[in-house]
């Protein structure tokens, strides 16, 4: 039987603001996760959420721009913003550490010191976890660290820590460049991180602000460039 966190065509149609063939021809080629269940398709919210993950991933900035929109349209919150997300004392350029397994724990360790984050160990085992199923870094140099699911029962509210070492880690990037900007994404839910995972991923794609982030030289500089990149696609 179908659960009430499940899709059929009709209602991921409405939810993907497609058109209900579309989702069907979609299915038949296997571009979407669904399984047959009496002949009709049905569709797990969970699945289709990391469908959408993986979209984030792989997308340049006009499908960015058309995720953002799928998501703002399917909830009546707003899109986040990045800048409010990103707590000052979870800001630390540079950030000391030298090793992959010390990056989890430090930007954990980090995101704790906002009182937002109340089991940093479990957070930072989740965070491990999501990493060896696909690693976050993508050949700019950043990583969006989060868990597989959100963690609401550990959170004090949706928030952002982020850390920028002096030098390049190995850190899992798909041509085996090194990364030195690290985000973490501590989110309450599926679409609150699907939304702010797109919003972060599209200020993260201007090589020009990442060059920038990854030359500031204090905490309070790399809020500034975030603020002023983010205030350019709200425009």
């Amino acid at each position: 039987s179908m659960s009430e966190e499940d899709f059929d065509v009709a209602q991921l149609a409405a939810y993907l603001h497609l058109n209900p063939d579309k989702v069907q021809r979609l299915a038949d080629r296997g571009k979407l996760p669904g399984r047959r269940l009496g002949g009709d398709w049905q569709f797990s919210r969970q699945e289709i959420h990391h469908w959408l993950e993986n979209r984030i991933g792989l997308s340049d900035d006009a499908d960015l721009i058309e995720v953002e929109s799928i998501l703002e349209r399917s909830d009546t919150e707003p899109m986040p913003v990045i800048s409010q997300m990103l707590k000052p004392e979870a800001v630390a350029v540079p950030f000391d550490a030298r090793t992959r397994n010390s990056v989890v724990t430090r930007l954990c360790d980090l995101a704790a010191t906002t009182g937002l984050l109340w089991d940093p160990p479990k957070m930072a085992e989740a965070v491990r976890a999501r990493e060896q199923m696909h690693p976050t870094a993508v050949d700019n140099g950043v990583a969006l660290l989060h868990p597989r699911r959100p963690l609401p029962s550990i959170l004090g509210e949706a928030f952002i820590a982020l850390g920028v070492t002096p030098q390049g880690i190995p850190f899992g990037a798909d041509r085996g460049g090194l990364t030195d900007i690290f985000f973490l994404i501590c989110s309450l839910d599926d679409t609150g991180h699907l939304r702010t995972l797109a919003r972060l991923s599209r200020m993260v794609g201007d090589a020009d602000f990442v060059s920038q982030l990854r030359a500031a030289t204090s905490s309070d500089e790399a809020l500034r460039l975030l603020t002023a990149r983010e205030a350019d696609l709200t425009d």
